[in-house]
């Protein structure tokens, strides 16, 4: 057990139906502690996308460039067959990094694309793909991988990584000045050990940071990290609503929290208390945080009040829409969480990413107001 049921849900009257007996969990009563081993050996595809594959791809027969970044990508799985780039066989976790000349070539494929193009389908069935043991492959966003930095040290996760057949990075995004540094040499050092690499973004490698903070100033770095990277365009509208009906509107404090009380494993939570509770919580722990929840309940959503706010509501968004876990909620629709001027600043690709996959998440949740 990550933890119990601490504190009182502060929600009103509890629901007269029948109801299951054991109260709805707390996401706000949740503080994980996620072991730096765990976190390397959780550096895999998630729960979404297990099944995925290349032939489970379904392109849009109006967008040509999703059907060659299959085939690309497909070739791609297939040269990383045989030896290590560097020379080695099995490595272990914590062994040396070998030494190893730089590859001339770019040793990575960078995926770029809109929101909802199915580009983290295309990266899991990358990883999937790859002719290795899982241990020799690892699959994690970008904050996860800064994550993994933070909990290991530089020089550990390069020596843990280097071994590798294959490195996947999701989402990746460059926020401050300290990533960009951090990751461009990470990366480097990666490369000359023989790590291929794979990343998604919604931004060309070479635009990486820009509106978010000086990227001039470390054009340098930005520059490296692009020389990894062949960059492949996938085009398309978002998936999610391609052919589907729009969100549903939001429900009643009542219908939310009668719900939560009627879903085993379902979570109970007043929004502006999650999103201070989020702020208590390491964005590493936010997998942690949902893990054995099967429904997300949540009362009074508001537009989120500030910047840091909205960029954890982001990862905790991800987290969810990476589980499959239905998000049923009262308030406002999710596409009033952020306002104008997030959603025109720098960070306007990852706050309607979040609208995409929470309204996706939403409408997973209208069965439970049904049963």
């Amino acid at each position: 057990m990550l933890c119990s049921l601490t504190c009182p849900l502060q929600l009103g009257t509890v629901p007269t139906s029948p109801i299951t007996e054991a109260a709805p969990l707390s996401l706000c009563a949740r503080e994980p502690h996620v072991p730096a081993d765990r976190l390397v050996a959780e550096m895999v595809p998630p729960p979404r996308f297990d099944a995925v594959r290349f032939d489970t791809y379904v392109p849009d027969p109006q967008q040509p460039s999703q059907v060659e970044a299959v085939k690309v990508l497909s070739d791609f799985a297939s040269g990383l067959g045989g030896a290590h780039a560097a020379g080695g066989g099995k490595r272990r976790w914590f062994s040396r990094a070998p030494k190893n000349t730089a590859p001339t070539a770019p040793r990575g494929v960078y995926l770029d694309g809109g929101y909802g193009v199915g580009k983290t389908h295309l990266l899991a069935s990358l990883w999937h793909a790859t002719p290795a043991e899982p241990a020799l492959k690892a699959f994690g966003t970008f904050v996860e991988l800064t994550n993994l930095v933070g909990a290991l040290g530089f020089q550990q996760t390069v020596r843990t990584l280097s071994g590798h057949r294959l490195l996947c990075i999701d989402e990746f995004e460059l926020d401050d000045p300290g990533d960009t540094v951090l990751v461009s040499t990470l990366l480097g050092k990666l490369v000359d050990a023989g790590v291929a690499l794979a990343a998604t973004s919604n931004t060309l490698p070479g635009k990486l940071g820009e509106g978010r903070f000086a990227a001039a100033d470390f054009l340098r770095e930005i520059q490296g990290l692009s020389a990894h990277f062949r960059p492949l365009r996938i085009d398309g509208e978002d998936y999610r609503h391609r052919g589907l009906p729009e969100a549903p509107p939001p429900y009643s404090d009542e219908q939310v929290t009668k719900a939560a009380y009627a879903t085993e494993g379902a979570s109970l939570d007043d929004f502006p208390q999650l999103l201070e509770h989020l702020a208590r919580v390491h964005p590493s722990r936010y997998g942690a945080l949902t893990e054995g929840v099967r429904a997300v309940c949540l009362t009074d959503v508001q537009p989120v009040p500030d910047q840091s706010t909205a960029l954890r509501l982001v990862v905790l968004a991800d987290r969810l829409y990476d589980r499959e876990v239905p998000v049923l909620a009262s308030g406002l629709p999710f596409d009033r969480l952020f306002s104008d001027e997030m959603l025109n600043g720098g960070y306007r690709k990852k706050y309607f990413r979040a609208i995409s996959r929470l309204t996706a998440l939403a409408r997973d949740a209208k069965a439970l107001v049904a049963q």
